[in-house]
């Protein structure tokens, strides 16, 4: 076996587990109250793709502790009959399955009605990120907060979970307790490290009674990465010491909840590397010498079965990569490594689902959350001819689902490759796995016989020769130009990314506020040359995930990119830009410029559709070429056109 560590059993207490691999907690936004018929297929395709261990994301536990109205809720008895449908969902395919249980504390942000919440905690230190000051707690309060762990935990092993896993990590409550920068109490809960042990020790302490024989662990973050507030990793060490005789395993994380730079790390972007919080783990282990889970951007198993392999961890988080590939064990014990499609750390559909508030997908598996509704690729009565008109994101799916599905396909690309606009983003600094969603569409339409003809236009001529039953148009989108007077040297953002050359001082016109403005500013700015990054929006990168908007906005801020907000492009001419300020009306003129790069959105490109449409020709739009969006929207609406062939 070419991963025998990543697919040896392990034995953590009485829990024995098939392999290494741990879909780790987290907030799916599945959930409302109670466990729903969604949540239990999700992760039951987990399980059966071949997982080892799952561990359900948080559940409530007091009632100055509800995080969001869709989390879990595991403050009553009535919680036990839907965690026991979701066990007995996950077990049945030999799974083991955990519960996290957890309170914020000053990580609360608002109440469930949209009001802004009483927040708890061990002092009343402000939380940076969600601008809440807290309360302090009373020690009666503290008192009732650990009997609801106790409570919840025994709830969770009536019902037949495995195990029951602490939160103590990011900075939430437990974690605050041991912060003796967040900790300023002089009681019996604070001031030296044993009292500040305290609230956590007596917390897994009433678990254990509460769970018997069923398995008890805790998360935490490795070191929470904000050297002004956070847990250090000597901090940790020391926990985890202290810690170990209460603890059957741990899961180590990084980063806190309160700080905007730390909080990266709660789902850390493509920009950082794969398997980064290993040596963390690593840590937590030889200090604790209890079995411990690895976490962060472990998403391909060669990287998981060297983690392993090196004794930095027993078990690895592979969360997002069964996100995005549920099958993602079972494929890597079959040895079928290239049918894997390994999650790209985008955050966009995941966590970034999770900060709009609704439920988790994938850009690159739009399954994902809607497993009840496109779980199963279900053959078609009828076999259809499929032409698609275009190879970027939205046609490449369409393509691939339609061919599962028993059709006829194939895929006409105007460009030398396929893969449309998401082939450019991955030029972009940071960016580079994004080129991954093109390689995984393209391996699915292979895969599933579907062919892809390249330099092949198609026009309504095309499709009256061929007759195809069924055409989907996804033939994307184009730059938006505006007209621009003057003489001034302007480049377009895709020009730039294929070569132009803009000389040292450059202006970038991001009216779109993504990717695109702060990758180009990136990628000019490493190469030296002077940037001014003038953006029609609040902050650069507005329209981003906010941990993937912080990483990055960070770095251009170490680069000395200069980043101008809430300005429109009015014009330009010879070496100076003209702005307009999007509050007060008021010019923003840039001297000294040698080139105008941009970034200001797309039209469709939709010639083909209007054709169509002229000459009564049934088709379906998809992707940009219906509205120019992103690459989520642009795979979901290949997969639905799929399925209604």
């Amino acid at each position: 076996m070419m991963l025998p560590h990543l697919f040896s059993p392990v034995t953590i207490a009485r829990t024995d587990i098939r392999n290494r691999i741990v879909f780790t907690g987290h907030h799916t936004h599945l959930a409302d109250g109670e466990v729903s018929d969604d949540l239990v297929a999700y992760h039951e395709a987990r399980a059966a793709g071949g997982a080892g261990l799952i561990v359900i994301e948080i559940a409530t536990v007091h009632d100055t502790g509800v995080f969001a109205a869709n989390c879990l809720d595991a403050r009553s008895a009535d919680c036990i009959p839907g965690y026991r449908r979701l066990a007995g969902a996950v077990q049945r395919h030999g799974v083991r399955v955990f519960g996290q249980l957890f309170h914020p504390g000053r990580e609360i942000q608002v109440r469930t009605d949209g009001l802004m919440a009483t927040a708890v905690a061990p002092s009343p230190v402000p939380n940076e990120r969600f601008h809440i000051m807290p309360r302090a707690m009373s020690g009666d309060l503290i008192e009732e907060v650990i009997e609801g762990f106790a409570r919840g935990a025994g709830f969770l092993a009536e019902a037949g979970l495995d195990g029951v896993e602490l939160v103590a990590s990011h900075g939430y409550l437990p974690a605050q307790f041991l912060n003796p920068r967040l900790n300023h109490r002089d009681d019996a809960w604070g001031g030296s490290f044993d009292r500040r042990l305290r609230f956590v020790e007596e917390t897994l302490s009433a678990m254990r009674a509460a769970i018997g024989d069923a398995t008890l662990g805790m998360r935490i973050s490795g070191d929470e990465l904000d050297p002004a507030q956070g847990l250090t990793a000597d901090d940790v060490e020391a926990v985890a010491r202290a810690l170990a005789h209460r603890l059957d395993y741990i899961s180590v994380v990084a980063g806190m909840s309160s700080s905007l730079g730390a909080s990266v790390h709660i789902a850390a972007p493509m920009g950082i590397p794969a398997g980064y919080i290993a040596p963390l783990a690593r840590r937590v282990k030889a200090a604790s010498g209890v079995p411990v889970i690895a976490t962060g951007r472990i998403n391909q198993p060669q990287i998981a079965e060297s983690i392993l392999a090196s004794g930095d961890a027993d078990l690895c988080g592979m969360t997002r990569a069964m996100i995005s590939d549920p099958a993602m064990a079972l494929k890597a014990r079959e040895e079928r490594f290239d049918d894997i499609r390994a999650c790209i750390a985008c955050n966009q559909a995941c966590i970034g689902h999770s900060h709009k508030g609704v439920a988790i997908s994938c850009i690159q598996n739009p399954v994902s959350g809607r497993e009840r509704r496109y779980g199963t690729h279900v053959p078609s009565s009828v076999v259809r001819s499929v032409m698609v008109a275009g190879g970027g994101p939205a046609g490449l799916k369409a393509a691939a689902v339609a061919a599962a599905r028993g059709h006829r396909v194939t895929v006409h690309e105007a460009g030398d490759l396929p893969g449309g606009q998401a082939r450019h983003a991955s030029m972009l600094p940071g960016r580079e796995e994004f080129g991954g969603l093109v390689q995984n569409l393209e391996h699915e339409v292979h895969s599933a016989g579907a062919e892809i003809r390249t330099g092949s236009t198609v026009t309504p001529r095309l499709v009256e020769e061929c007759d195809p039953d069924a055409v989907i148009v996804a033939t994307g989108a184009r730059p938006w130009t505006p007209p621009i007077e003057g003489e001034a040297h302007v480049v377009e953002a895709i020009s730039l990314l294929e070569g132009a050359n803009v000389g040292h001082s450059v202006v970038i016109a991001d009216g779109r506020a993504d990717w695109t403005g702060l990758g180009l500013a990136e990628r000019l700015a490493e190469a030296g040359h002077r940037v001014r990054l003038v953006v029609n929006g609040g902050m650069a990168g507005e329209l981003l995930q906010l941990y993937v908007r912080n990483h990055h906005v960070g770095r251009l801020r170490r680069l000395g990119v200069d980043i101008i907000t809430h300005a429109r492009l009015f014009g330009a001419d010879d070496d100076v830009a003209y702005f307009q300020d999007t509050l007060t009306g008021e010019a923003i003129i840039l001297e000294e410029m040698d080139s105008l790069v941009l970034s200001l959105g797309h039209v469709p490109h939709d010639d083909l559709g209007l054709a169509l449409e002229a000459a009564g020709r049934s088709f379906t739009r998809v992707g940009d070429c219906l509205a120019p969006r992103s690459a989520e929207e642009a795979v979901l609406e290949g997969l639905e056109a799929a399925w209604r062939l």
